[in-house]
């Protein structure tokens, strides 16, 4: 390993080969040992006395001891990786030392060399993800009242993203009902509940083991297949997928169920831009409201929320005005009825693909469009019409307004 001190946090029990674990750390590492069976708060002080870059725990056989050391490492040094060293059979504790907050496991015996280089890997992957850059947007997408397009947006904000060259990736995060995948035409072979399941620490290598790719270049990372999965989707778990895919995609965007769940509640708040998604009619528009309260009740400031109409010009007595009083803002981006809509769904394809001179498909170009530039304060206002009064109560189909 190269570049700066290593740090290292050792602890094994007597029956672990000692000098083959020591001859696998990287030279002139800083290495700060304990027994394995120090008391829970003596260990606890030894972590606290310094960062680590990595805590190994050694045993053989299935050991409580070590779990418990595992288990105190992770809660006081959750930003370093916590590596189990084991040299038994097979007998439930890789499962366990997981569960108690393992990010992997590397068994024994082995060659110094090959524990190193396994060593290498896992510091270098926690170093890479720390190390990334600036996190790239995470939208998240909302919509207090079911039916309002959240997953219609979603999906065609990606695909849009895509084919102007960015790298966008979708976490369908209704963990009961999503419908991300039926929307994009793909197949559910791999879901977020496989990953969350899965052994080992999470990393964006990982995680592109279990994402599926769209024809336009967008990723995906689909809901589970049955709604009994949900409960596997922790909010660490998530909290840490989010980071991992703002250090590795350009945008990260979130399709949600229409509730503040404690799942969405994670994404609000890790969220750099929310977009709310509405319709034109009064249960929708009342509930659309309540999500405004709700978000600013939050914490969230009206400026980094994006409202979306759907079927803006339906003709249901509501005016632009009505909408702009209940809200107290004018929508940001309007999309027209389009029958060309259900029937892209049906054939699983995004409408700025299947129709990409719609009305609609030129409203979800425009809300790329829109992040790309990058919380431009841009509104939807349509021009007014010539002639026809009764039509200058209804937007016209899918133009940027500007702030008024």
């Amino acid at each position: 390993m190269s570049g700066r001190e290593t740090r290292i946090f050792l602890a094994l029990d007597d029956s672990v080969d000692h000098a083959a674990v020591r001859a696998a750390l990287p030279h002139g590492s800083r290495t700060q040992v304990a027994k394995l069976d120090e008391a829970s708060a003596r260990m606890a002080t030894l972590l606290a006395s310094a960062p680590f870059d990595v805590i190994l725990v050694g045993c053989s056989d299935y050991s409580e001891q070590a779990l418990h050391a595992i288990s105190v490492a992770h809660g006081e040094r959750p930003e370093a990786p916590v590596v189990a060293l084991y040299a038994g059979t097979p007998n439930g504790f890789m499962e366990a030392a997981f569960e108690a907050g393992a990010d992997d496991l590397i068994t024994l015996p082995q060659a110094s060399e090959q524990i190193a280089f396994a060593l290498e890997k896992v510091i270098a992957r926690r170093r890479g993800t720390a190390a990334a850059g600036t996190a790239a947007p995470m939208i998240s997408v909302l919509g207090p009242k079911g039916g309002t397009g959240k997953t219609l947006t979603a999906c065609n904000l990606a695909v849009a993203l895509a084919r102007q060259g960015m790298r966008p990736i979708v976490i369908d995060l209704d963990l009961q009902f999503g419908d991300v995948g039926l929307a994009l035409g793909l197949r559910p072979e791999r879901t977020i509940f496989d990953l969350a399941t899965s052994v080992g620490s999470l990393d964006g290598d990982k995680v592109d083991t279990f994402v599926t790719a769209h024809e336009s270049g967008a990723v995906v990372l689909l809901a589970p297949i049955r709604p009994d999965q949900a409960g596997a989707i922790t909010m660490p778990f998530l909290h840490q997928l989010f980071e991992i895919l703002r250090a590795r995609y350009d945008f990260v965007i979130v399709d949600t169920p229409p509730s503040f769940s404690p799942e969405v509640i994670a994404a609000v708040d890790t969220s750099s831009e929310l977009c709310v998604v509405g319709m034109l009619d009064a249960l929708s528009l009342k509930d659309t409201k309540i999500g405004f309260e709700t978000l600013e009740q939050m914490g969230r400031d009206p400026s980094e929320i994006t409202l979306v109409l759907n079927r803006s010009d339906s003709n249901v007595g509501i005016s632009d005005g009505d909408v702009e009083r209940l809200l107290g803002r004018r929508p940001d981006i309007l999309v027209p009825s389009d029958v060309g809509i259900p029937r892209a769904i049906t054939h699983g394809r995004p409408i700025v693909v299947a129709e990409p001179r719609s009305g609609a498909a030129k409203a979800f170009t425009m809300l790329a469009d829109r992040y790309i530039a990058g919380r431009a304060p841009i509104r939807a206002v349509p021009p007014q019409p010539k002639s026809d009064a009764a039509a200058a109560q209804r937007p016209k189909r899918g133009l940027l307004r500007k702030a008024g």
